[in-house]
């Protein structure tokens, strides 16, 4: 018994820290926003009641799909994540794990979201699921040594989980409420991916990422573009009331987060310096829960 009892301590220890080293894979930040966008997608389709089994479902099959695109993203940049602070302490740079066992997790990991997703939904929104996998994992991720067009690329899969929950609802990509979802979430990622990448502009650097729109770095350049698409975000904001989706509430709750986002954007324009950066960055946390639960509760 003596002997038995430090053998069991340190199986434990590593099974705790391989599970550690399994959630960090996740991103589960990340990994949770993505799937709570795409569960309102899905709950604001017209005819959907709200059942825990669905929404558990569509929540598991999101999460084991996103979890294999956060798993390419950090293969492809292993090397990458080694010279930045924020991320040298991942399994992979580390070395804590190879590349054969992390890609055996992306594997049965996508594979089995697919299949719930299909399974339990419809084909349709499976396959946008992968689709979205194969843009950030092979487009955006190399890209975003390439050029800064990465953050374009980048918002395609950021805006596809309320399409796919719109579509794991209906059956349907023709539905303009899925679609409105979309635009709304696509044009709200180019302030926040600006904001973080402003933040973090050293540590890209280190690494050779492009992020920012300007080639100069760190210019006022960065907070013009976001004031753009910030305020792109307001007559967006009554697309879901004009084709019926949403009321008026949501609307106008919607139309004042964009605002404040538009403000926090201007300022960032004004100031050019890392505390207006975090500010936009904050604020961008804030503006789209905000939004999507606003049109969610006041669903037509």
């Amino acid at each position: 018994m003596i002997r038995e009892e430090p053998i069991k301590i340190k199986e434990y220890s590593f099974l705790t820290a391989k599970l550690r080293d399994y959630i960090q894979l996740m991103k589960p930040n990340l990994s949770f926003m993505v799937v709570f966008s795409s569960v309102v997608g899905y709950l604001i389709a017209p005819g959907v009641v709200f059942l825990w089994k669905d929404v558990l479902l569509l929540f598991l099959g999101g999460v084991l799909v996103t979890t294999g695109a956060n798993i390419i993203n950090q293969i492809i940049e292993r090397y990458s994540d080694r010279l930045m602070k924020r991320t040298m302490s991942r399994p992979l740079p580390d070395e804590r794990m190879g590349v054969a066992e992390a890609a055996v997790l992306c594997i049965i990991s996508a594979v089995s979201g697919f299949l719930v997703l299909a399974y339990f939904f419809n084909l349709g929104a499976a396959t946008l699921s992968i689709v979205s996998l194969l843009i950030y994992g092979f487009a955006y991720t190399p890209m975003k040594k390439v050029s800064s067009i990465a953050t374009f690329i980048g918002a395609i899969p950021g805006a596809l989980p309320p399409l796919i929950g719109w579509v794991a609802a209906t059956g349907s990509f023709s539905g303009l409420g899925g679609w409105a979802l979309f635009l709304i979430q696509f044009f709200w990622q180019f302030p926040h991916f600006w904001a973080i990448a402003w933040v973090g502009y050293e540590d890209y650097l280190k690494a050779g990422i492009r992020m920012l729109p300007s080639s100069a770095g760190k210019t006022s350049f960065t907070g013009l573009q976001c004031i753009f698409y910030s305020l792109t975000l307001i007559p967006l904001a009554m697309l879901p009331y004009q084709i019926g989706l949403t009321g008026a509430t949501g609307m106008w709750v919607s139309i004042a987060a964009a605002g404040l986002y538009c403000a926090a954007s201007f300022v960032f324009y004004l100031k050019n310096d890392r505390t207006s950066a975090k500010r936009l960055m904050y604020a961008s946390f804030i503006y789209l829960p905000t939004v999507l639960l606003a049109l969610l509760i006041d669903k037509v």
